[in-house]
């Protein structure tokens, strides 16, 4: 139905709160992203109207350290956009402050707790290759 996949990888080591929070965040990125992946607004029997949701389904994986390391460089060679989140950004308190703590590091030394991404099934696939179904 879809030739694109939304991937969400979590790092494997998180809070259950921390996973939540990264992926809502992530999730907010690809959404930014493509905008054209959100549908209608729901209604209910009694006529009150609720959030648009995404169309595509949303695949939620987990992989340790060095495998999250793996699928962050793959998507940076395959020059696919990404929503990144750091270990760090969970001591900051607001927007601002996420993306100063985030410009301070390199894919090399950043400690990922997580990364999005929505491209071709094929392609992210390949660039999430060693991550498992999120448990």
């Amino acid at each position: 139905m879809f030739d694109t996949k939304i991937a969400i990888v979590l790092r494997d080591d998180l809070a259950p709160w921390q996973e939540l929070n990264v992926t809502a965040f992530l999730m907010s990125g690809i959404t930014a992203q493509t905008p054209a992946i959100i549908g209608e607004a729901y209604r209910d029997a009694a006529g009150y109207v609720y959030n648009s949701l995404s169309v595509q389904p949303v695949v939620v994986l987990s992989a340790d350290q060095e495998t999250l390391r793996t699928i962050h460089r793959r998507s940076l060679e395959r020059e696919v956009t990404t929503s990144a989140y750091i270990e760090e950004m969970f001591a900051t308190g607001h927007d601002a402050a996420n993306r100063e703590v985030f410009g301070q590091f390199s894919p090399d030394d950043a400690k990922l707790v997580g990364i999005a991404l929505r491209t071709d099934k094929k392609i992210a696939d390949k660039i999430t290759k060693g991550a498992k179904m999120h448990k």
